[in-house]
């Protein structure tokens, strides 16, 4: 299987990111409890502009 090296909480849709006193707090809205930027879950939905990324990504890859 091949590795997605963009599959990653911080692209994903849901993901919350929130700028608090003590610090950064990073949420997904979907799963409903607090994650990391470069946590993986099987849930992942991309962002528009990632999956853009990956489309240009896939097309130079067959040039």
């Amino acid at each position: 299987m091949e590795k997605n090296s963009f599959h990653a909480c911080a692209t994903c849709i849901n993901f919350q990111p929130e700028k608090r006193k003590d610090g950064m707090f990073y949420f997904c809205s979907r799963l409903g409890y607090e994650t990391k930027p470069d946590y993986q879950f099987n849930c992942w939905t991309p962002k528009g502009h990632i999956i853009h990324l990956m489309e240009k990504r896939i097309g130079e890859n067959l040039k």
